[in-house]
């Protein structure tokens, strides 16, 4: 694959701990598959036969036992474990593996569960030469009420703010609304080149990038960058019309990212010069082809530094990253799939009233005078006499006792 894909999986699920204490979030069974399955399985429909999987010990000792990942996912997983009690975030992850890059790369969060046609992010990022291109997704309403908050609906997250250009692809500016003061100020360096941007609020962010791989090398001599969400994809959005754009290298100051060093200079420069930089650049100039309308400048206006993003309207996009998130993925995960709801090797009593609506996990045993509706029954589960089972997730492994 021109592509090198990686999985994020070390995270630790800090917003559904009542979850996490004891299973580490990518091992969270969602339909009775571990939460990492969906975003591999995404992979490996595409095309990919090789995952770099950034994950912890205790991640990697799960999966090599998991019935679902031997079984299902055929690709080679070159798993690299990091330090548990390590406060590590995304971009530090990648810095880590560096030498393992080859290519541009593919970064896919393990709480990712999507139907969408991946080549229209990885299409967006080839046509235009991008450094970034991501996915982002109209947010979801949940819809079922979360066990312990007695229906009380929990503080609205800060929502981000997303201007894209008339074609609502090549993204221009992003601030969450956390970071502003009263008002929403949009630099004249971006007006000029973009007069008409669109804001858009309530979308997602799905964590999936296409980045360059001089954005992993720019890493490695910028330590300051933990975060991919929070620093980078800003910083890059960012950088896309500061004065230095113009030319080949961008120059990272401290001023402009307005956030203090902790380890040394960041006055590094990203060089996003690809080798087929001069055939590009010839094709570019001999094209009549542009990117936009309104002026006579070159395409891109000479920006060698391109953030592009596709919007999912339709379709499923959801990040499981918090207890109300996984409900509502519980419910909906088995529409990805097409396979029988109760497992061939689940035994279960004539007198056991099961909906539609439910999936049964391998080698659970039902007794008589029992009704399951709505809910998902984890693997190797127990479930006695005279037992009603309704809108709940039972994990692996768990006995329900008669009445």
């Amino acid at each position: 694959m021109e592509l090198q894909a990686v999985l994020m999986a070390a995270g630790g699920g800090s917003r559904m701990t009542d979850l996490t204490y004891n299973t580490p979030k990518a091992m969270l069974p969602v339909g009775n598959r571990p939460l990492m399955w969906y975003p591999l399985n995404l992979l490996e429909r595409v095309g990919f036969e090789e995952v770099i999987v950034i994950t912890t010990k205790e991640v990697q000792r799960m999966m090599s036992t998991d019935s679902k990942l031997k079984s299902d996912v055929k690709m080679k997983l070159d798993v690299f474990c990091i330090q548990e009690d390590a406060d590590m975030g995304t971009a530090d992850a990648l810095r880590h593996i560096q030498r393992k890059i080859k290519t541009d790369i593919l970064v896919v969060s393990c709480d990712l569960i999507t139907d969408v046609a991946l080549h229209e992010v990885v299409d967006l990022f080839r046509a235009h030469n991008a450094t970034l291109a991501m996915l982002m997704s109209k947010a979801y309403e949940v819809t079922e009420i979360v066990p312990g908050q007695y229906g009380k609906k929990m503080a609205a997250e800060q929502r981000d703010f997303v201007g894209v250009d008339q074609s609502g692809k090549r993204l221009l500016f992003m601030a969450n609304e956390a970071d502003l003061s009263e008002e929403l100020t949009i630099r004249k360096s971006i007006t000029r080149k973009h007069p008409r941007i669109h804001i858009k609020t309530g979308l997602v962010d799905a964590h999936l990038y296409c980045l360059k791989k001089a954005v992993v090398d720019f890493l490695v001599d910028n330590k300051s960058i933990s975060s991919i969400r929070r620093e980078l994809i800003p910083y890059l959005v960012r950088k896309q019309f500061s004065k230095t754009t113009t030319s080949q290298k961008i120059t990272d100051d401290a001023e402009d990212r307005n956030q203090k060093q902790s380890e040394g200079s960041t006055n590094h420069e990203l060089v996003i010069a690809s080798r087929d930089e001069p055939l590009l650049q010839l094709a570019l100039e001999r094209s009549c082809w542009n990117d936009h309308r309104g002026d006579m400048s070159e395409s891109y206006h000479g920006g060698k530094l391109r953030c592009y993003v596709h919007i999912l309207d339709e379709g499923l996009c959801y990040r499981v990253n918090t207890l109300a998130a996984y409900i509502e993925a519980n419910r909906l995960a088995p529409k990805l799939f097409v396979e029988p709801a109760v497992h061939p090797s689940a035994v279960i009593s004539e007198g056991c009233q099961m909906g539609s609506d439910s999936i049964m996990g391998a080698l659970c045993q039902v007794a008589d005078r029992t009704s399951i509706k709505r809910s998902t029954i984890g693997n190797s589960t127990t479930v006695n006499e005279k037992v009603k089972v309704t809108n709940s997730i039972i994990m692996h492994g768990v006995t329900i006792e008669e009445g």
